[in-house]
């Protein structure tokens, strides 16, 4: 039986193969995800896996159904495996608002899944770090929110050789396309279609840049002059400031290239990539001021802004710069039961030192010896335990220090403490 194409099993360290996905790998990112969001004071929320369409189609239109696993459940509900976890965070932000201090600051680490087609860096499903910020319209939570992704980034022992954050503004082009548009019916749908253009511009040809933006009334050559004079607006050269001040201007570049494809950007936006350019975006987001407004009805009006870092590319990134842990999971204690009649009493004593938090191993059934000791050893144990009887029939514990091949024996009464 195999598993679903653009899905992924997560082993346990060692591997039994290259190609393989790691559970301890994912842990590690996890694991250093919340420890980088909860400095920053930033609280874990979580919401459902599966959705009304409609929640979806309503933040990005009908179109985006062709990339959703999505159906009608037996109470004949249009529903949805979630693809992003924003509109999620809206619904909820939305209901509840007025329960929190402002800013709201949340984080979640949700599997999402879209259907569409594999390539490198992209699945159909991954793990992602959202961050998002409700409540606040001064720059200095986009700042804010920066430094957390460059730190989550750093705490990975990633360093300003190898990312940097592209930094743009949905408002600077905004501006741009007035402009172009100043004698012409200057309308949402056009602008939108603009900002698709200049966000392949990338990846598409020239050429064919060229004729559809001269289709608008723009020509390639314009559009790259405004990217290349990288001109800051108030607003990023505030986002910039701030990040200079807390030492983290380094990480970060104006790059007008990026756009953020999505219709609900209101503001200045980023995306995180690799200096070699060998991977697609590591991370990407920006400031939607009207997207909770858009999900409630318009009963809330709240602005926002966040971003997501999926596992998918930044493991990648990981293994390539050799910043992948060794994860060997060594036991603390193996407890070897030679005596059978004292199994019982090795239990208990297993059961205490388990519970004063270290890691202990035991022969389930029994077996000989050195059957016992090598599979200590295979599996890393710091030290071995032995339960045996003293000359004068009392039970006692020999301990073994499997480095120093140093031993101590211990009374069983109060073996545990001494432990």
């Amino acid at each position: 039986m195999e598993r679903l194409p653009g899905f992924r099993d997560f082993y346990p360290e060692p591997l039994p193969q290259k190609d393989i996905w790691s559970a301890d790998v994912r842990n590690h990112i996890f694991d250093t995800w919340r420890n980088t969001a909860r400095r920053y004071g930033f609280r874990e929320y979580d919401g459902p896996p599966l959705e009304p369409l409609e929640l979806f189609t309503t933040k990005s239109g009908d179109e985006i159904v062709g990339q959703l696993y999505n159906f009608t459940d037996k109470g004949d509900r249009a529903v949805a495996l979630r693809p992003e976890m924003t509109p999620t965070l809206a619904r909820m932000v939305a209901a509840h608002e007025r329960n929190y201090r402002k800013p709201i600051k949340w984080f979640s680490i949700p599997q999402l899944f879209r259907y569409e087609r594999q390539q490198k860096g992209r699945l159909r499903e991954h793990f992602q770090l959202n961050a998002d910020i409700f409540g606040e319209t001064d720059p200095a939570a986009d700042a804010e929110l920066m430094a957390l992704l460059i730190d989550s980034l750093r705490a990975l022992k990633l360093t300003a050789d190898d990312f940097v954050i592209r930094l743009s503004s949905r408002n600077a082009w905004h501006e741009f396309f007035k402009r172009g548009m100043r004698n012409a019916e200057c309308g949402t749908e056009k602008e939108y279609e603009f900002y698709t253009i200049i966000d392949k511009l990338e990846r598409e040809d020239p050429s064919q840049s060229d004729a559809k933006l001269k289709a608008l009334g723009f020509s390639l050559d314009e559009v790259k002059k405004f990217i290349a004079a990288a001109t800051p607006t108030p607003e990023l050269e505030t986002i910039l400031k701030n990040l200079d001040a807390r030492g983290l201007g380094d990480f970060v570049k104006i790059d007008y290239n990026v756009i953020r494809g999505l219709a609900y950007y209101t503001g200045p936006v980023f995306e995180a990539f690799d200096k070699k350019g060998e991977l697609r975006a590591i991370a990407g987001g920006g400031r939607y001021d009207h997207l909770v407004k858009l999900v409630s009805g318009g009963k809330v009006d709240l602005p926002g802004l966040g971003f997501g870092m999926g596992d998918v590319v930044l493991t990648e990134l990981l293994k390539a710069r050799g910043l992948v842990p060794a994860f060997d999971a060594p036991t603390d204690v193996f407890c070897l039961i030679e005596d059978e009649s004292l199994r019982a009493a090795s239990l208990k004593l297993i059961q205490d030192l388990r519970a004063a938090g270290l890691s202990v191993e035991y022969p389930f059934v029994p077996a000989k010896p050195d059957r016992q000791f090598k599979r200590a050893v295979e599996l890393g144990a710091t030290r071995t335990l032995r339960l045996e009887r003293s000359a004068n029939g009392d039970v006692q514990v020999r301990q073994k220090n499997l480095k120093t091949r140093e031993e101590k024996v211990v009374p069983y009464t109060n073996a545990a403490s001494l432990l």
